[in-house]
C-alpha cells in the first residue's frame, strides 16, 4: 500500500489528545467561511479525509497505549523449544490500515542463532505482511469483481490507500487458502430442505485463457503442432490462444411445480392456446457454486456430490442432475453417484436439445426459411413427450427423403443430431420431470459458468496463470454462495494458526498473568 508516511507513536497520555485535535481542526474548518463557500462534494472529500486521519490517530495512540501496557515475560519459547530471554521494549512494524499505516511498537523475545518472537503480535493476529487483514478483505473483493487495476482504484477511492497490482493477486492468493477446508469444516452449515424440496445438482466447463505455460500438457502438444490455414489472418474455427477448461458446479434447492409440455412450449403468437400458461415454475434456492481450473473435473463433481450429501445425509429428499450431454460429465455424475448409492435421475438440458433441432433443420430448410421454426416446434412437442427415439427416426427417414440434394456436410450435421437423440434417449424423461415438477433445463450452470468465469475470467487481454485464476474463482463461488463473511472468519482464524500459534511451543501465543 501507498500512503503517507506514520508520524510518530504518541505519548502513552496523548494519543487521545491527538485525535481529538484532529477533530478540533475539522469542526472549526466546518464552522468557517471556506466551507461555508464549498460545495456539497468538496466538503464530503474533505470531511472524509479528515475523519480517515483522526481514524488513523486513534488506532495509532491505542497500539501505543497496548505497547506501552505490555508486560514483560521472563521467557518465551518457540516450537523449537529454545527460551528466548532477551527482551527488546519497543520493537516496531509498519502496519497499512483502511485509515492510512500506523506504527505497531511491541516487544520482541530475542536468542542469538533463532528467529524473534513477538507475542503481541499473535494477541493481535497480525498478518504476516504490510498491509492489514481489513484491507486485505476489501482488496480482494474488489479484486474479485474487476480487474486488478481497477480494483485498486477502487481501494484508493474507499481508503485513500493503493495496492500494488502485484501485491493484490498475492492477497487473492493467499485469501483462497482455506476455500476446501472450510466447506469440510463444522464452521459452514449448509442451507436446510423443507420438505418436498428435491435437491438439484448440475455441472458444466468453461475455458479460461492462460499463458502457454500453464496448459494442460495435451492441449499444449496440440497447440505447439497446429499450423495456420492461411497467412496473415486466422480461418473460421482458429482461434489464436488456447484455453484451459474450468469445470464447474452448483447446488440447489427447487420446490417442485409440476408442469405440462404445453406449459414449456407455448403456441406461437396469434395461434390460441390450449389452457392458460403455468403461473409458477421451479425456482432454484440456496444455491452454491464452485469452479476449478486447477483440479480435474472428477474432482469438481466429487465436491458438488459432498455438497448434497451435507444437505441430505439420510437421503430423505429426490436428487436430480441437470446437464448439457456431455458425455465425460454424464460418465462423472453417474459414477460419482453409484460410489454413494444415491439414486440419482439425470435430466439433459432442454435448451440443449432444440439447439440440436436447429441445426437439423437449417440442413433441410434454406437459412431464415420461415417452415424452419414449426419443424423445430413440431420435433420439441413430440420430444416433451417423450418421443426422442421417434423424432431421431424422423430425422433419418427426412435425410434419405432428401438424398443426393443434402451435402455431405448437411447430411452428417443432420445425422449427429439424430445421433444425439438417441444416444440422450435415456436422459430425455420429460413427461416423469415435468409431471413431478422438476426444472428441464440447465440455467442455473449456464449462469454459474457466465458469472464465475466470464465475467471476470474473459476480460480483454486477460492471460491467466492457474494459481491466480483459482483463486479468482474460489473467492468469487464464495461471494455467489453468500458464504465469503463466514469463509473470513474461518480464514483469519487459519491464519492465525499458520502465522502465529505454530511459532510458539505447544501452540500456545504466550500472555502475561
Amino acid at each position: 500500500m501507498t500512503g503517507p508516511a506514520p508520524a510518530a507513536v504518541p505519548a502513552p497520555g496523548g494519543w487521545l489528545a491527538a485525535a481529538c485535535d484532529q477533530f478540533a481542526e475539522l469542526t472549526q474548518f466546518l464552522s468557517g467561511t471556506d466551507a461555508a463557500a464549498m460545495e456539497h462534494q468538496e466538503l464530503e472529500e474533505r470531511v472524509q479525509v479528515s475523519l480517515r486521519e483522526a481514524g488513523r490517530l486513534l488506532l495509532q495512540g491505542f497500539l501505543g497505549l497496548r505497547a506501552a501496557q505490555e508486560q514483560r515475560l521472563p521467557a518465551v519459547t518457540g516450537a523449537d523449544g529454545a527460551a528466548r530471554t532477551r527482551a527488546e521494549q519497543g520493537r516496531a512494524r509498519i502496519l497499512g490500515t483502511c485509515f492510512g499505516d500506523v506504527t505497531v511498537p511491541r516487544i520482541a523475545y530475542r536468542r542469538a542463532g533463532v528467529p524473534d518472537l513477538h507475542p503481541a503480535d499473535g494477541q493481535l493476529n497480525l498478518p504476516p505482511g504490510r498491509d492489514s487483514w481489513t484491507m486485505q478483505k476489501l482488496t480482494v473483493i474488489h479484486a474479485a469483481d474487476c480487474s486488478y487495476e481497477n480494483a485498486a482504484g477502487a481501494v484508493e477511492r474507499a481508503t485513500g490507500q493503493r495496492p500494488g497490482k502485484r501485491q493484490a493477486e498475492q492477497m487473492m492468493i493467499a485469501a483462497a487458502a482455506d476455500y476446501g477446508d472450510f466447506y469440510a469444516s463444522g464452521h459452514y452449515q449448509p442451507p436446510e430442505l423443507a420438505a418436498g424440496d428435491v435437491l438439484a445438482l448440475e455441472c458444466d466447463g468453461k475455458g479460461i485463457a492462460v499463458l502457454p505455460s500453464e496448459m494442460r500438457a495435451e492441449w499444449a502438444r496440440k497447440s505447439r503442432k497446429s499450423v495456420p490455414k492461411q497467412d496473415g489472418r486466422l480461418s473460421r474455427g482458429e482461434v489464436r490462444n488456447r484455453k484451459r477448461m474450468a469445470e464447474t458446479g452448483a447446488v440447489f434447492a427447487v420446490t417442485p411445480v409440476p408442469r405440462t409440455a404445453g406449459d414449456v412450449l407455448r403456441p406461437p403468437e396469434g395461434t390460441p392456446a390450449a389452457g392458460p400458461p403455468a403461473t409458477h415454475t421451479p425456482r432454484a434456492r440456496d444455491k452454491r457454486v464452485t469452479a476449478s481450473i486447477a483440479r480435474p473435473a472428477a474432482e469438481v463433481v466429487a465436491d458438488v456430490f459432498a455438497e448434497a450429501d451435507r444437505r441430505d445425509p439420510g437421503r430423505e429428499h429426490t436428487w436430480i442432475a441437470l446437464a448439457d450431454g456431455n458425455v465425460h460429465q454424464l460418465t462423472r455424475i453417474r459414477a460419482e453417484a453409484d460410489d454413494r448409492g444415491v439414486t440419482l435421475t439425470i435430466i439433459c438440458d432442454f435448451i440443449h436439445v432444440t439447439e440440436h433441432l436447429w441445426s437439423a433443420a437449417w440442413c433441410f430448410f434454406p437459412e431464415a426459411s420461415p417452415q424452419a421454426g414449426p419443424w423445430v416446434r413440431q420435433h420439441a412437442a413430440a420430444i416433451l413427450n417423450g418421443q426422442a427415439r421417434q423424432v431421431a427416426a424422423a430425422i433419418r427417414d427426412q435425410i434419405t427423403a432428401a438424398g443426393p440434394a443434402l451435402t455431405s456436410t448437411k447430411h452428417q450435421q443432420a445425422s449427429a443430431a439424430a445421433g444425439y437423440l438417441d444416444a440422450k434417449a435415456p436422459y430425455l424423461d420429460y413427461p416423469q420431470a415435468l409431471k413431478s415438477g422438476w426444472p428441464i433445463s440447465s440455467g442455473v450452470i449456464e449462469g454459474t459458468c457466465r458469472h464465475l468465469v466470464k465475467d471476470r475470467l474473459a476480460i480483454t487481454g486477460a492471460r491467466w496463470t492457474v494459481p491466480g485464476a483459482e483463486a479468482v474463482l474460489k473467492i468469487r463461488a464464495l461471494l455467489a454462495s453468500g458464504d465469503f463473511d463466514t469463509y473470513w472468519t474461518y480464514h483469519l482464524q487459519r491464519e492465525r494458526e499458520r502465522n502465529h500459534q505454530t511459532r510458539y511451543l505447544n501452540g500456545t501465543i504466550p500472555r502475561a498473568a
